[in-house]
């Protein structure tokens, strides 16, 4: 008997990272690597042996940091597979909502989530309604620099995201619409 093909469906970036933020991010740890090399390799490296291990476990470290951060330019904010709408707002696995809860996208202003003390700024922030009546799903433990999740409302920091506009949000609603509509059968 013949098995059925299984349907394999690509995931559908709807809003991507901030990708200036982790690229001015990758500079700090470069930084370190290039300390490191000059540590391990430079003309000092003669007078004291310690110098070369010190510079190579920069470079490790830094190296790894940076590796990281390049990994996070290809893990978007919000996307779509299969019926549900993923929300990368925490390490690991993102929190998959059925579409059917997802109401709708908004705009707002909100702090910026930066982690400098005493700064003050606002940021224009993404904010998916989630449906009321599913209790289930008002509450979830998310990175708090990278959005708020509370009372049926998922606030991703427009800091960490690609730029929001207004256009952005019709966008990201007709496309809600859409998969919503061939989710529920037409």
């Amino acid at each position: 008997m013949k098995q059925p093909l299984k349907t394999i469906t690509m995931k559908e970036t709807w809003l991507r990272p901030n990708r200036r933020a982790l690229w001015f991010g990758t500079v700090p740890p470069l930084i370190v690597a290039v300390l490191g090399v000059w540590l391990a390799f430079g003309p000092q490296q003669l007078a004291a042996g310690w110098t070369y291990w010190l510079g190579a476990l920069l470079i490790v470290a830094g190296l790894a940091l940076v590796v990281t951060i390049v990994n996070q330019l290809r893990r978007p904010r919000l996307a779509y597979q299969q019926g549900q709408v993923l929300f990368y707002v925490r390490s690991g696995q993102p929190i998959a909502v059925p579409v059917r809860l997802v109401e709708g996208f908004l705009l707002s202003r909100g702090p910026a989530g930066l982690p400098v003390a005493g700064w003050r700024q606002k940021s224009v922030n993404l904010v998916a309604r989630l449906a009321q009546r599913e209790t289930d799903w008002a509450e979830r433990d998310v990175n708090r620099s990278l959005a708020r999740w509370q009372d049926g409302y998922v606030t991703l920091r427009g800091t960490w995201c690609e730029p929001l506009s207004e256009p952005l949000i019709r966008q990201l609603n007709q496309r809600l619409h859409e998969v919503t509509c061939q989710y529920a059968g037409g």
